[in-house]
């Protein structure tokens, strides 16, 4: 997104609290420390017999190095449960709930149906990456990030939104819908207008205009040249295919490239030889502008 850049939590480094584990160490130190209890002159007798896998006590420590695996792991996850990079869920909302972020609904439940409809709720992403900007919401100079915080927490359907001054005091607003092709219907535009003119996050001076994020629709074709043939084709063809899902589903952000350094690298997987992309042309969107991947199709090339 160009116009906050929080910090990539995927490039710190590895927390020191979580530590790497590894069953067969700990089995080798309960080992030493059940043979270091007996004499010294039993000692080598003793180890001889826990090298036998059938050893009733040997099989006892491996259980009992199991549970302290499991356990430590569960302390590892207990860790990065509290840390925003990991948490998932409600350990996330509770991380949230410090910076007073919550969980957005996207779509309401409606138990009244046959059958019933749960509600649609913010994604875990989305929701870490609202609370990196609640610090931004602070501000009530009307700064652009702080708006950009606002706009995305006025509504569970708001996906993006951006912020530009054109003029001094003049302020726009675009958002892009979570639902449908990304465009915000009129009822979520008004909803984010007035939830953005309270005096308490809107300067006063500010004339605040909210529109809806101009939609770009693209389709992609792409041809794999393979390093095999046969069976083994259509597993990596599958692969390749998942990879471009999920880079266009992320890319359908405002003011973000689709180019095509980016669906060679998606679809470039092992045993890969070379991508064609029929006819395609780089997308660069404006901060007012949302790619929106409409079609997408990936075959194997006839060699």
């Amino acid at each position: 997104m160009k116009n906050f850049s929080p910090i990539d939590l995927s490039q710190l480094p590895p927390p020191n609290v979580v530590e790497s584990l590894d069953y067969e160490q700990i089995l080798a130190e309960r080992k030493a420390y059940a043979i270091s209890l007996w004499p010294a002159g039993q000692q080598a007798e003793v180890a001889a017999t826990l090298a036998l896998e059938s050893e009733p006590l040997t099989k006892l420590l491996q259980e009992s190095a199991y549970r302290e695996l499991i356990w430590r792991q569960r302390v590892n996850e207990a860790a990065k449960a509290n840390m925003l990079a990991f948490a998932k869920d409600s350990d996330l909302e509770h991380i949230a709930a410090n910076f007073n972020v919550e969980r957005l609904v996207i779509t309401p439940a409606n138990p009244s149906a046959v059958p019933p409809v749960s509600a649609v709720m913010e994604g875990d992403e989305s929701l870490r990456e609202r609370t990196q900007m609640a610090m931004e919401g602070l501000s009530t100079a009307g700064p652009r990030n702080a708006y950009i915080f606002h706009a995305r927490s006025a509504d569970g359907r708001v996906a993006d939104a951006s912020c530009v001054s054109p003029s001094p005091a003049t302020v726009v607003v675009t958002v892009q819908s979570n639902l449908g092709d990304g465009s915000a219907d009129a009822d979520l535009l008004s909803v984010v207008d007035q939830y953005l003119s309270d005096e308490d996050r809107r300067p006063v001076a500010d004339r605040l205009t909210v529109q809806s994020a101009e939609v770009i629709e693209y389709t992609v074709e792409a041809v794999l040249h393979l390093n095999t043939v046969g069976p083994e084709a259509e597993p990596i063809r599958a692969a390749a295919e998942a990879r471009l899902a999920a880079l266009v589903n992320q890319r359908r952000r405002l003011g973000i490239e689709v180019n095509r350094s980016a669906l060679d690298a998606a679809l470039h997987i092992e045993g890969v030889r070379r991508v064609d992309l029929i006819g395609w042309v780089d997308i660069i969107a404006t901060e007012a502008q949302a790619p929106q991947c409409t079609a997408y199709s990936v075959t194997v090339a006839e060699e």
